[in-house]
């Protein structure tokens, strides 16, 4: 008898903890050295290694390169999405928070579709060195801007989506 309810109880259990275990997606770091490795190097980089529906919203894992001569302009995303660096290799200072100085629109994001905005420079930001190791927290909607590269810069970008604005890839 007791086999029987045992049987019965895992024939029960069975579809609904199907559905409750998660799906995990894997991304060796040979594949992100590869990925990172095919960037351009002339160029900032930033491009989607992959974007998945992590149960109501999506996250993605972006590989970006930049290079010494290109720290860019200050930017401000008009987006709920988070970004957090995860650096990988190379040095630079980067500022967030505060406001952008001369801020403009530069047209909507080619990742979300939302609004993008950039300027010459920060003001009243906070300012750090960043080195291999390091992992910033940029909330959605921060100004943020590397105002200077020590190196060639190589990060990963860990975005949470929670209005799945990214494409999944």
């Amino acid at each position: 008898m007791k086999m029987k309810l045992l049987a019965l109880s895992l024939l029960l259990m069975a579809p609904a903890t199907a559905q409750r275990l998660p799906v995990a997606t894997d991304i060796s770091a040979a594949e992100i050295d590869a990925f990172i490795d095919a960037l351009p190097k002339d160029q900032i980089s930033d491009r989607a290694i992959r974007v998945v529906d992590v149960g109501g919203y999506n996250t993605g894992v972006f590989g970006v390169f930049r290079p010494r001569s290109e720290p860019g302009r200050a930017i401000r995303h008009d987006t709920p999405v988070t970004e957090i660096y995860y650096m990988l290799a190379g040095t630079g200072v980067l500022v967030t928070g505060g406001t952008l100085d001369n801020e403009e629109s530069t047209g909507n994001s080619r990742l979300t579709g939302q609004p993008n905005y950039a300027g010459s420079g920060i003001s009243g930001g906070g300012t750090r060195t960043v080195v291999p190791g390091d992992v910033i927290v940029i909330p959605g909607n921060t100004p943020h801007w590397w105002q200077s590269l020590e190196t060639d810069i190589r990060y990963l970008i860990f975005r949470p989506d929670p209005e799945s604005l990214l494409q999944l890839k």
